[in-house]
């Protein structure tokens, strides 16, 4: 399959934003590398309350598909995070690159 990029754009409660940072950093970051996800790179726009990343993967199966194995898996479910806690709204969007 082709490498499938992500921009995601995550509009985060108020007063969440820094918890919300930590625990994508120790949690969701680890195991989205350990499934074969590369990050690209991640964000904070204060002013707005998001937070920004950039998500691929260039593996056997889609990006789809893989992404489904990951919120599958029984170390997303151990970890106890309803993103509805931290997020107001996400935006997903699939780019690819023109350099």
């Amino acid at each position: 399959m082709p490498k499938t990029t992500q921009l995601r754009t995550y509009t985060v409660r108020e007063g969440r934003l820094d918890e919300w940072v930590e625990r994508w950093r120790t949690e969701i970051l680890p195991l989205r590398l350990e499934l074969g996800f590369t990050i690209d790179g991640a964000w904070v726009d204060r002013a707005r309350n998001q937070f920004l990343w950039l998500i691929s993967y260039d593996g056997p199966e889609t990006f789809a598909e893989r992404n489904a194995l990951y919120w599958a898996s029984p170390q997303r479910k151990a970890m106890n995070l309803d993103p509805g806690d931290y997020l107001l709204h996400t935006d997903d969007r699939t780019v690819e690159p023109q350099l």
